[in-house]
């Protein structure tokens, strides 16, 4: 029967993984903030097909949060969350505490990744990378997986979290995952679970937005297309933080199609913000 191995406590979940890594196992793990969805068990599932033990966390970062009513209203059903993971097979889950994260402060898990990190929701989320990548390098150190794995809905945490891997020299391998959807293209979220019915369907504009891009890439320079493309959200029921078409790489504007690009959005859909992305070429 498959079962959940449910640590609180940092040190009982580094004596279990010390226990597993001395027999030769290897770890994956799928870092989360919980209200659990398709696209975190679509993560879950990749680590269990390629690691032998998968360790899921669930902790709501404030560290992350620049809008304090945005950590506030943050959805937690942990209770759902443990009875999702419970049909996925053997897994263990650790939901610590702000001081198991970080028995010894914060300050050391601090790292300038560069640029990169003030682009598009960092420059919209001031600090919101630092902490990232603040909690991820603390939970990297604790748990020391083979693989961790990253949905591709949030694109520019994927590229800061490698590049901070790659920095610290980290033994870790970053997993990129496709993003799931709902059946009218709207990302899996945990934000979803604040939206109502009607605006769960007015939210989709932003994958038709997205959708024109990747159609149009042929006929429209980068300019034209992102007017095109922001034009849809003038008078519609969204209100358009950012949409920008970067290179897939560095997440600069682009002036031609010669390179590999992206297009990324952040929008309201009544008081929740929500972001998604498209790889174009």
């Amino acid at each position: 029967m498959p079962s959940i191995n449910h640590f609180q406590k940092r040190s009982l979940l580094i004596e279990q993984l010390n226990a597993e890594k001395k027999v030769g196992k290897t770890i994956g793990f799928v870092p989360t903030m919980g209200a659990l969805h398709q696209g975190h068990l679509s993560l879950v599932e990749q680590a269990k097909k390629e690691c032998d033990i998968v360790v899921v966390s669930i902790y709501v970062n404030p560290l992350q949060f620049n809008n304090p009513n945005d950590l506030k209203n943050y959805p937690r059903s942990l209770a759902n969350d443990f009875s999702l993971l419970s049909n996925h097979g053997n897994i263990i889950v650790f939901c610590p505490s702000f001081d198991d994260v970080f028995p010894n402060g914060e300050e050391q898990y601090t790292l300038n990744v560069g640029e990169i990190a003030n682009l598009l929701e960092g420059h919209y989320r001031p600090g919101h990378f630092t902490g990232v990548i603040k909690v991820v390098n603390a939970l990297f150190n604790l748990i020391k997986p083979n693989k961790a794995y990253f949905g591709n809905k949030d694109y520019q945490q994927v590229l800061i979290v490698k590049k901070m891997v790659q920095i610290l020299g980290q033994d870790v391998k970053i997993i990129a995952c496709p993003t799931h959807r709902s059946k009218n293209g709207l990302a899996m979220s945990s934000r979803n679970a604040l939206l109502s019915e009607q605006e769960g369907r007015e939210a989709a504009l932003i994958y038709e937005a997205l959708k024109l891009c990747k159609e149009k890439i042929n006929s429209l320079s980068p300019a034209e297309l992102k007017a095109e493309a922001s034009s849809l959200f003038e008078n519609g029921p969204l209100k358009l933080e950012y949409l920008e078409i970067v290179s897939a790489d560095e997440l600069v504007p682009i002036n031609n199609w010669e390179q590999k690009s992206i297009c990324c959005i952040a929008a309201y859909c009544g008081k929740v913000r929500l972001i998604d992305n498209l790889m174009l070429n």
